[in-house]
Order: structure tokens, then C-alpha cells, then sequence
């Protein structure tokens, strides 16, 4: 017999009730130190008092209006933005799959304008994530997301990550864009090298194709910079942002440059709840807080911490890890052992993490998160991993 919710997710056997910073807590009491933070989304922990004054202050005044109407919030959330990025302009939507939906959009209208309707297929990497929409599942390609859902939508064509030379040989006169994440997420944390990131750049440029970041995953501070082709010396022509803007209140936005942004005319693109003054009170709390450089030089200072006591940890437990990869804290544990036996071992030690592709274990904890809880988080992977062992050897 079917459950009242759709049966879609297989879900660890644990509900909370309540959470506090970088920690969740059971109806009894029970507190699980958090270092999965909603799959990278609540990154400044749970209950932050500004956030929590925000939405507070917002929900008594005003919920929605739609965007049939000025929103003040919006557009106050939106220079922010501007202000801290490439960007010229963004669209708000509620999700990082809708942002996605949008950036791809907006490359093929870009060339719709320009009269080159045939320019509308769109390069994306093998072991991508960028949604769940039929579109998005389309981008990236993956069996696990494609399997049951043909027909596929046409457009998209998939390389090999990390080789400049397979993206070069893609791109024809049909191209469009190139949509990449600087750190694949989903496909288990791989981070694109900064030479493959700039001859991207070059390679659009040449072609006159348009550049797409997805930051959905490793944006928002969670790098160290505010955004992880920071650190690269370039900028795209549109970027998908999600999850941290919102700090665990549903929030996406599609940031782009006024150039990339030019087919996008009234009535082309909407959205009923995109940007609605409830969450954009919530992004806009969560930029002054996460768009602080101070706040962005502890992270790198936590996430040099972090790293280090992982790398002692994969070299003293070889029998479990192979190795730790990824940027700031967007980390990667890859597992010897099946990363599921390593996450439900977790478990037992009252520890949350996320599954990744390629045996791999996500850590992504709070950004706010303390030394204190970064490192009691490691003792307690090496508590899950002793106990495995020691499970094999009875």
C-alpha cells in the first residue's frame, strides 16, 4: 500500500523536532551534530536569530503580493547582489532548478534575439547535477535521473569534466552555452581545476558563447569566497544561485549580465512566488551576514581546520577513506567501504551527513559551524569508522 507522501525518497529513519546552530534535535531530546546542513542549504545552522527576526518581522508586515507588483525586498536583494557580483541583473525564483530552468532559457533567447534561432544546444559535464525538471534531468544526463522519463528534451550534450579539449570538440555552430558547476556536488564532489575553469572562458569568448555557472551547491560562501569562480580570476555570462541564499527558506535566483539578460522581455519568463517578500527578507539577511569578508576569512580559516583534521583522519583509517577532496567546506570523504555503511554508522554516533556519487561522503556543514564542532564532527567519523571495523571483525 502507498504512503500518504510519494515514496520517492528512501529517508534515514529519523525525524527532528527543533535545531539550534549546527545541531538537530529528536522529539526526545536526542541532538545529532548537523554537518549535512539540509544538503548544503542552512548555512548559517539552524534558528539564526537574524534570520528568525527577519521572517518574523516580514510575516507580520506582508507574504505576497506575486510579481504582478513592485516588491521592495526583491529589489533591495537584488542590488545587493549586483553590487557583489558580476551581475547586472536577477530573476527569483524558488528553487535551484528553477534557476537553472532560467539560465537555460535565457542563453537560447539570447540567440533567439539575435536571429540564430539554431544556436540552442547547451554543453553541460558527465556527473553533473542541475535539477529535477525534465529539462534539467535532460542537461545532465545521468541514468539515475533519466531512467523512466523519456522522452528526453533535445538540446543538451554532456563531456567529460576537467578536459578542455572534449568541451572544444563540442562546440559548433549550434552551441549556445556551456553550463558547469566549479565544484560538482552530486557527482561527488569534484572540483574543476582552474585552468579548466579560464579555458572555458577563453573558449567562450572565441566562440561567442555564452558561459552558465551553476552555484547552486558550492556558492554562497561556501568556497570561502562568496562564489567559487572567485578564486578563478573570471566571471560567467549567467550564474544559478539556490539553497544558501535563502538559509533554509526556499530561494533561487538567476543573476546574469545585462548582454546575456537581453532576450529576456516582459511576458518571456515569471513566476508566481519567485522573489516573494518573505524570502527575499530572508536573502537579504543572509547577504549581509554571508557577504561580509570577515565572515568569508573565518570560513577559510574553519575550512583550513576542517580539512586538516580529515586528512589525518583518511591517513589513520585507510581501511575506510581513500581520500579527502573539494574547497573550503564543500568536502568530499571518499569511501573504501560503501559510503552508505559509513553514513548509517554516522548515524550511531548521533552525526549527519549526505551521499554522494562515486562512494563519496558530503560534508558540508554550517558555515558558522565552530572549531569545536568541526572537530568533534571528525572524532565522530572516526568513532563510525572504528565501528565498523570492528562490526567485520566479529
Amino acid at each position: 500500500m502507498i504512503t500518504e507522501v510519494l515514496p520517492t525518497y528512501a529517508r534515514a529513519p529519523l525525524a527532528f523536532d527543533k535545531g539550534e546552530g549546527s545541531w538537530l534535535i529528536t522529539e526526545s531530546g536526542d541532538r545529532y551534530l548537523d554537518v549535512g546542513a539540509g544538503i548544503a542549504v542552512n548555512i548559517l545552522g539552524h534558528a539564526h536569530p537574524r534570520l528568525v527576526e527577519a521572517l518574523t518581522a516580514q510575516a507580520g508586515a506582508l507574504w505576497h503580493t506575486s510579481n504582478l507588483y513592485h516588491i521592495p525586498n526583491q529589489e533591495r536583494l537584488a542590488s545587493i547582489l549586483v553590487e557583489r557580483t558580476f551581475a547586472d541583473t536577477v530573476f527569483f525564483t524558488n528553487s535551484g532548478t528553477e534557476a537553472t530552468e532560467a539560465a537555460v532559457k535565457m542563453a537560447r533567447r539570447y540567440w533567439h534575439f539575435r536571429e540564430r534561432p539554431e544556436r540552442n544546444r547547451i554543453i553541460t559535464l558527465q556527473g553533473s547535477f542541475h535539477g529535477r525538471t525534465m529539462a534539467m534531468i535532460a542537461a545532465a544526463g545521468a541514468r539515475k535521473l533519466v531512467e523512466g522519463f523519456a522522452p528526453l528534451m533535445p538540446g543538451f550534450v554532456q563531456v567529460e569534466p576537467n578536459d578542455i579539449e572534449k568541451v572544444a570538440s563540442a562546440v559548433d555552430d549550434e552551441t549556445a552555452a556551456i553550463m558547469v558547476e566549479p565544484i560538482i556536488g552530486e557527482g561527488g564532489i569534484l572540483a574543476m581545476s582552474d585552468e579548466y575553469l579560464r579555458g572555458l572562458r577563453e573558449l567562450c569568448d572565441r566562440h561567442e558563447v555564452l558561459l552558465i555557472m551553476d552555484e547552486v551547491q558550492c556558492g554562497m560562501g561556501r568556497t570561502g569566497r562568496l562564489f567559487a569562480h572567485e578564486w578563478v580570476g573570471i566571471a560567467p555570462d549567467i550564474m544559478a544561485v539556490a539553497k544558501g541564499i535563502g538559509g533554509g527558506f526556499p530561494l533561487g535566483a538567476c543573476l546574469a549580465t545585462e548582454e546575456a539578460a537581453s532576450g529576456m522581455t516582459p511576458g518571456s519568463h515569471g513566476s508566481t512566488y519567485g522573489g516573494n517578500p518573505l524570502a527575499c527578507a530572508v536573502g537579504i539577511a543572509v547577504m549581509e551576514i554571508v557577504g561580509d569578508r570577515d565572515f568569508l576569512e573565518d570560513v577559510n580559516r574553519k575550512a583550513g581546520f576542517f580539512r586538516q583534521r580529515l586528512e589525518s583522519l583518511v591517513a589513520s583509517n585507510p581501511d575506510a577513506f581513500t581520500e579527502i577532496r573539494g574547497s573550503g567546506l564543500m568536502l568530499g570523504l571518499v569511501c573504501k567501504r560503501k559510503n552508505v555503511d559509513v553514513i548509517n554508522a554516522a548515524y550511531d554516533q548521533k552525526l549527519l551527513t549526505v551521499p554522494a556519487d562515486g562512494n563519496v561522503v558530503r560534508l558540508l556543514p554550517p558555515l558558522n559551524a565552530t572549531l569545536e564542532e568541526l572537530g568533534e564532527a571528525v572524532v565522530r567519523l572516526e568513532r563510525a569508522a572504528s565501528t565498523l571495523r570492528e562490526a567485520e571483525s566479529a
